[in-house]
């Protein structure tokens, strides 16, 4: 069957990103063909066509896009007692590129059904970004009340997730943002100490609020711009985690700068973190209940076509939409 499809021949801006037909093929064994309801664009996904990850990333020509959700409807061989069935509502992160298309070919086993509670869009604007909070707030460091964590790009697409989800285990949060009107929200939404970075140097208020002893955790998705700060208000024996690069690789520094204070650095990334399939569906059953219940919420900033995907990587890199950007095949 033919499949619509979002395709990038070439490194560049949202430009890059072309619409075309692609031939897609009957499902394997062990697979199953979704019809996508909506496509999540993710912040990795302006990485990857940018070629921001060097070798780790994809090389043209490929379809970007990292996770979907949408409905099944072809089972392949071998998967009577999956659990799954034709018309199942099911979701998806991480599997590999290739989520901007209308018709996929899954594997079976890296699928999640959606909870009746739950719309197709909520899930899609918060699954990837849920899976990461997950195991940023409760494995990678386990936030235990009364920690005071700093989390960077607060009103960002997971950091609104990671306010909301550290202040209900209890945490002592504060936030980095750009502006007062993203202050405003994260305040909304549980931050306790909001830091315009444009106004004041974050390390120097979080010192501050510490007594100079800093916090037992950096969250910090900015990078380059940030992690030498992020180092300098880590307490002793505290880590600071660079999970993402908003700004840039994060510099080499001599390892002996985290000696004084016996600090720890750690560069993740989600794949590992939901490799083992009881883990998926573990983090991803603590997410929907949060959801489901209220206790997370998230915004739905725009609804594109599939073929408006670019006009999608423009809003998320202009970085004023404190919402999900969705494309709907």
């Amino acid at each position: 069957m033919r499949t619509r499809a979002i395709q990038i021949t070439a490194f560049g801006g949202p430009e890059v990103l072309q619409a075309c037909d692609i031939e897609l093929g009957e499902p394997a064994p062990g697979e199953v063909r979704v019809r996508q309801s909506c496509v999540a664009i993710n912040f990795v996904d302006v990485y990857h066509r940018i070629g921001q990850l060097h070798g780790d990333g994809p090389k043209p020509a490929f379809i970007p896009g990292v996770q979907a959700n949408g409905v099944i409807e072809v089972l392949g061989e071998g998967l009577e007692s999956s659990g799954l069935s034709v018309g199942d509502r099911v979701t998806y992160a991480n599997i590999g590129i290739g989520s901007y298309v209308s018709h996929r070919n899954l594997p079976a086993d890296r699928l999640v059904k959606i909870p009746e509670a739950l719309s197709d869009e909520i899930v899609a604007a918060s699954y990837l970004r849920g899976l990461t909070a997950h195991y940023l707030l409760k494995r990678l460091y386990k936030v235990q009340p009364g920690d005071k964590v700093l989390i960077h790009a607060a009103a960002g697409g997971v950091g609104q997730l990671m306010v909301q989800w550290a202040k209900a285990l209890g945490a002592i949060v504060i936030g980095t943002v750009s502006n007062e009107d993203k202050a405003a929200l994260v305040q909304r939404l549980g931050c306790d100490y909001p830091i315009v970075y444009t106004q004041e140097n974050f390390a120097d208020r979080v010192l501050q609020l510490t007594d100079g002893e800093g916090v037992p955790v950096v969250y910090d998705s900015v990078g380059r711009d940030t992690f030498k700060d992020s180092l300098r208000c880590t307490r002793a024996m505290g880590i600071a985690i660079n999970y993402g690069t908003a700004s840039g690789q994060v510099e080499p520094f001599p390892l002996q700068d985290l000696h004084s204070k016996s600090l720890s650095v750690c560069r993740p990334t989600l794949r590992t973190w939901i490799a083992k399939q009881s883990d998926l569906h573990w983090a991803s059953n603590e997410l929907f209940e949060l959801l489901s219940t209220g206790r997370l919420r998230i915004d739905v900033a725009a609804q594109l076509n599939l073929e408006e995907a670019a006009q999608g990587h423009r809003l998320i890199e202009d970085r004023n939409t404190a919402g999900a950007i969705i494309l709907k095949p």
